[in-house]
């Protein structure tokens, strides 16, 4: 009997996201949390008791030098992440796991996914709201052809870009089946959220036109469509396709629904956000990914920085008033450029 190989993670940042990820790395049988840091050590001390009382530092930088981890997992503000990867790649970590946004700009996005790909360091950003119940249900009528052709995926949120957005657009390529954006075409207002840790825009309107032949069309923000069969602000998000024979969508708090070529009328089915169903299988495929690189984690880098370039690339046309064709070169930062013009 073979017996599969335990990875160590060192976490940084013990808020609220950092005590969930110490929880489900100790209780996955895969993984041992061997350090726990953050500028707070009561907060240390909390994360760690639920993560079976590892070693607890205020500075990362010595915690990655004095416990050489196999993963290096950081849940801190959006303004770090480039800091963090930096220091996880030159501590020689086989995987980066991070919050989202992967970063505040095309820019620091770029040099991230750059530095993960020269030091073959794996990356997983956590968009984990597609292992929902209602995400897996949707995607599966999708996948069937029981939407016929695909031609159109949506999302709206009323969270902000770089709250929510992120979000919107990885489930909406999820959706579309993951192609490559072509071109963009966006509208952005208000300047009010430009100065939150996450900086956005309050409103952005996007068409995204993908290779396939899918188009998306995505709204986040103030100004967004609401979700009224939700009530949870952070839960108002819906995501869906429609096709030529009928639609699939998902709200993040409220479950799936969907009218298809066979169904004779509307179903429905539950499902929403939960931290204790969903965290749980998105910890593990970090395991399969580390023992074979062809069980690539469905929340990879990769696919999170082609949403980021999207949601860039529309900042960048609402900027310039026109069509952004894609991929993107590194430009002055998007939310700076916001700042001076909104």
């Amino acid at each position: 009997m073979t017996t599969e190989r335990k990875y160590t993670v060192a976490i940084a940042g013990a808020g609220k996201r950092g005590k969930v990820h110490a929880e489900y790395f100790h209780k996955d049988g895969r993984f041992e949390v061997v350090a726990i840091s953050d500028v707070d050590p009561e907060r240390v001390n909390a994360a760690a008791l639920l993560a079976g009382h590892p070693q607890k530092y205020t500075d990362t930088r010595q915690m990655l030098r004095e416990t050489k981890p196999d993963v290096f997992c950081f849940c801190t503000p959006p303004a770090v992440r480039l800091e963090l990867v930096r220091l996880g790649v030159e501590h020689g970590v086989q995987l980066i796991a991070s919050e989202k946004p992967m970063a505040t700009s095309f820019n620091e996005a770029w040099e991230i996914i750059n530095l993960c790909r020269q030091a073959q360091v794996k990356l997983v950003v956590s968009h984990q709201t597609k292992y929902g119940e209602h995400f897996q249900k949707t995607k599966q009528i999708i996948s069937s052809g029981a939407l016929g052709r695909v031609h159109t995926v949506y999302g709206t949120t009323l969270g902000w870009l770089l709250q929510m957005g992120t979000h919107v657009v990885d489930y909406v390529r999820y959706f579309a089946g993951e192609p490559d954006a072509e071109w963009v075409f966006g509208q952005v207002t208000g300047r009010e959220k430009l100065t939150d840790s996450h900086p956005s825009p309050d409103y952005l309107f996007g068409e995204i036109h993908f290779n396939n032949g899918v188009r998306g069309i995505i709204e986040v923000g103030n100004l967004a469509q609401d979700v009224p069969e939700v009530e949870y602000f952070w839960h108002k998000v819906r995501i869906g396709a429609q096709g030529t024979e009928g639609f699939a969508e998902a709200l993040i708090g409220g479950g799936w629904r969907a009218v298809t070529r066979d169904s004779g009328g509307p179903i429905s089915g539950p499902g929403k956000w939960d931290v204790a169903h969903d965290t749980p299988p998105y910890i593990r495929d970090m395991a399969l990914w580390l023992d074979d690189p062809a069980r690539v984690h469905p929340c990879n880098g990769e696919s999170a920085f082609k949403g980021f370039e999207i949601l860039m690339g529309l900042c960048r046309s609402g900027v310039e008033r026109r069509k952004i064709d894609l991929p993107l070169s590194p430009g002055e930062p998007e939310m700076e450029v916001l700042a001076r013009i909104l």
